[in-house]
């Protein structure tokens, strides 16, 4: 974390300045905003938290409820979610006070006695290694707590306004904020009042029934699985020898357990399975009682029992697996042609079954993927063609996700002699953990996800996925240091430089590159950094060494790596790396010993893989990403 180069800092450096709108934020909800968010769920805190540093974009996020949740219903945080946790700046707040799923326990029947069940498998959660990021489970409430957190910490000082409820919106040709939005007071002495806002942007994060979603007149469509299930959060006493262990349960005949110990040490949670829903019952099952949910969770668990002595909470639902085609409010015949106003995330525009852990997990991506390009096109700087890309992105994540829940979760409600192989189950768990992990996103080429031309250069940084971190050194001061960790969410974009054999301050092609980075006029530095803002404004620019840093001096380094931030002047020393002694980066991910350049999008996605040869490749590519600045 970088401070103190605008002055001595003596308070929590987490809580920013404030700047912007949170010089003087309006207290109660304004007539006219940049963008209105729908819904505190995970999408929309996440988008919230994102735009809240960006504090020229005037952001507001309403919500029916008079005050912040209590009990959320989702729980799994997957190492994807960790990762962007920590760009947010709270993983490890949030870690330390979660469960960690270090392994998954398989029960099937007892071959010789079939009434009972017995284990049979309990492989590591991530055998492969795919993240250093733990697999947490949390609830919901805290994960909202902590993105508010970092909403009133931020350079906005932005915080939810309770209490409102959506009714409808209008989308107008013209004007400065052609979003006409119909709001109704929920709570308090106005409850019942109506008015209307107006809005440049409005993201509908409401829900599986959202009103933004009904209002742009896009629907959810899908199946559903016509099986029901039973969720409960429960204290118990329990002979079980793995209730503070995730566990996939199949009983003979009296169906299936998804068993997820919660956070506190006590708690834990159950999937039991209902059975089949028959055609016109489905409100039928859903009345089905606490009492009947654990008379059934006893009957699968045979021989052992869980008696209950509290329900925290508890629910029955059927299996859904629905999406919408688009996630903006452009006609399909105009995709490509106008640009989106309206946008939905998270429930509202796709729906699947709680147990592969997915729902809070893909909504955060949604908010964050959505939220970056926000803020840079209010700013100005980007065109409103950016946003154009929220909807084919997320759109295909959203279907792959329901492809892999929709084979998840019929294997879960299949009983056992119905398989072919016994260990169907749990191999499926293992064969394919890095898509529940949240790695298996790769987005297509855009205008902001280039081609895979030069992959060979860095293999381990595959275009279009996520950045996996790796270990490297400091230079300036000799700590070993997770690279990907010190990429913070607020809003600019990665530039990490790998460079060719020769040291710092040698003739190299790092070198040449990197004057050109700094000096060039072409450069997407010099180009598009506004005049009066420091020089690390737009893009965070590293380079990492072949040798090892004690061989290296950080004053060595090229210009463009050492910027100048800050009123005083001061020279940034922290974005000059070498390699760990035990973990080389160029060997752990495949870095070509030529050196290269890998850009990283805002949201930690490889953008682009580049050779140190080819600088005018980099300024093609930021070309139609970025405008010129206007002052």
């Amino acid at each position: 974390m970088q401070f103190h180069h605008h002055g001595y800092v003596s308070q929590n450096p987490r809580v920013q300045a404030p700047a912007g709108i949170g010089l003087d934020r309006p207290e109660q909800l304004p007539e006219h905003m940049d963008v209105l968010i729908v819904g505190t769920g995970p999408a929309g805190m996440i988008a919230a938290a994102q735009l809240a540093q960006f504090p020229q974009v005037h952001t507001r996020i309403i919500e029916k409820r008079d005050g912040r949740l209590e009990v959320g219903q989702a729980d799994g945080i997957q190492a994807r979610s960790v990762e962007t946790f920590q760009a947010f700046g709270f993983a490890d707040e949030i870690s330390n006070e979660a469960y960690h799923i270090t392994e998954m326990a398989f029960w099937k029947p007892d071959p010789e006695a079939p009434e009972n069940i017995t284990r049979t498998a309990r492989p590591d959660d991530d055998p492969e290694g795919i993240s250093e990021f733990p697999h947490l489970i949390v609830n919901q409430a805290r994960v909202l707590d902590y993105f508010g957190e970092s909403m009133a910490n931020s350079p906005s000082r932005m915080a939810p306004d309770y209490g409102w409820e959506f009714l409808g919106l209008t989308v107008h040709e013209e004007g400065e904020h052609p979003v006409e939005v119909t709001l109704r007071r929920a709570a308090g002495a106005e409850a019942g009042a109506e008015r209307t806002v107006w809005a440049k942007y409005v993201l509908g994060a409401d829900g599986a029934r959202s009103g933004v979603r009904t209002s742009i007149g896009r629907s959810l469509t899908g199946d559903r699985a016509n099986h029901a299930w039973g969720v409960m959060d429960v204290l118990a006493v329990t002979d079980f020898p793995d209730i503070r262990r995730k566990c996939a349960i199949q009983s003979h005949s009296g169906g299936s357990i998804l068993l997820i110990p919660r956070e506190g040490g006590h708690l834990f949670r159950m999937y039991v399975d209902l059975g089949e829903v028959q055609p016109g019952h489905g409100e039928q099952v859903r009345q089905t009682t606490i009492e009947t949910i654990i008379e059934k969770a006893n009957t699968i668990m045979a021989p052992f029992t869980v008696d209950v002595k509290h329900v925290a909470w508890h629910s029955v639902y059927e299996v859904g697996h629905r999406v919408t085609d688009k996630f903006d409010d452009v006609p399909e015949e105009l995709t490509g042609e106008r640009d989106p106003r309206v946008f939905i995330a998270g429930d509202a525009c796709h729906t699947h079954s709680a147990k592969a852990g997915q729902g809070m997990n893909v909504s955060m991506q949604d908010g964050f993927n959505l939220g970056w390009k926000l803020g840079q096109v209010l700013q100005g700087r980007s065109p409103g063609a950016l946003l154009r890309t929220y909807s084919g992105e997320r759109q295909v994540i959203a279907q792959n996700l329901i492809d892999f829940d929709k084979e998840w979760s019929t294997l879960m409600a299949q009983k056992p002699e119905e398989m072919e192989d016994p260990s169907t189950l749990e191999d499926f768990y293992v064969k394919t953990i890095e898509f529940p992990a949240g790695f298996m996103t790769q987005y297509s080429p855009s205008i902001i996800t280039g081609a895979d031309t030069h992959q060979d250069l860095a293999s381990g940084f595959t275009v279009g996925k996520r950045f996996k971190s790796e270990l490297v050194c400091r230079v300036s001061d000799g700590n070993p240091l997770h690279l990907g960790h010190l990429a913070t969410a607020d809003g600019r974009w990665r530039l990490y430089a790998f460079a060719d054999a020769p040291t710092a301050g040698e003739d190299s092609a790092l070198k040449d590159w990197a004057h050109w980075l700094h000096a060039d006029p072409r450069s997407p530095v010099r180009r598009f950094t506004p005049a009066g803002e420091d020089e690390d404004a737009l893009f965070d620019i590293k380079v990492i060494y072949q040798q090892r840093h004690p061989a290296l001096e950080v004053t060595d380094a090229p210009r463009a790596f050492l910027p100048v931030v800050g009123p005083f002047g001061l020279t940034a020393r922290d974005r000059v790396f070498g390699t760990h002694p035990e973990r080389d980066i160029f060997d752990e991910r495949g870095i070509s010993r030529a050196g290269c350049v890998v850009v990283v999008r805002p949201d930690q996605y490889v953008a682009h893989v580049l050779p140190l040869t080819d600088p005018s490749a980099l300024a093609d590519f930021f070309a139609p990403i970025f405008l010129e600045p206007t002052s």
